[in-house]
């Protein structure tokens, strides 16, 4: 599969018609295929809550707009760093440490990001979401 702005482009029209304003395209080569890589589109103002990925990194590549994924204490549970990422800003990938409470907001529409992670997909549970 070639990614390019057509593909995008359809992705973030589906995320802007999403009550949720992002959607996201399976990139994995089948079902049993246990990794997680999929393509993001994520407008502003897409809720997304604080969570944590416990048997997993997470490595995050802004394709176009621009994000910021913020990182989180689970003590005091404040945000201790906040991280933008756009193509051509200085920061245009981060990989996620496994157990790293983070979120992420879209600070432009448009904005498509690729995500990948180890393993199979694991639903989030009431312990992986940090409320604040």
């Amino acid at each position: 599969m070639v990614i390019n702005q057509s593909i995008l482009d359809a992705l973030t029209a589906q995320a802007k018609a999403s009550p949720r304003l992002r959607m996201n395209l399976d990139l994995r080569n089948s079902p049993e295929d246990k990794s997680q890589r999929m393509l993001n589109a994520i407008e502003p103002g897409s809720p997304m809550p604080i969570h944590r990925h416990r048997n997993s990194s997470e490595t995050v590549v802004c394709l176009r707009g621009r994000l910021v994924e913020e990182f989180y204490d689970d003590l005091e549970r404040i945000c201790t760093d906040a991280i933008e990422l756009s193509p051509n800003g200085p920061n245009v990938a981060i990989n996620i440490p496994i157990g790293q409470w983070h979120t992420l907001r879209a600070l432009e529409s448009g904005t498509v990001l690729l995500e990948c992670k180890d393993g199979p997909y694991e639903p989030l549970g009431e312990e992986d979401i940090l409320r604040i």
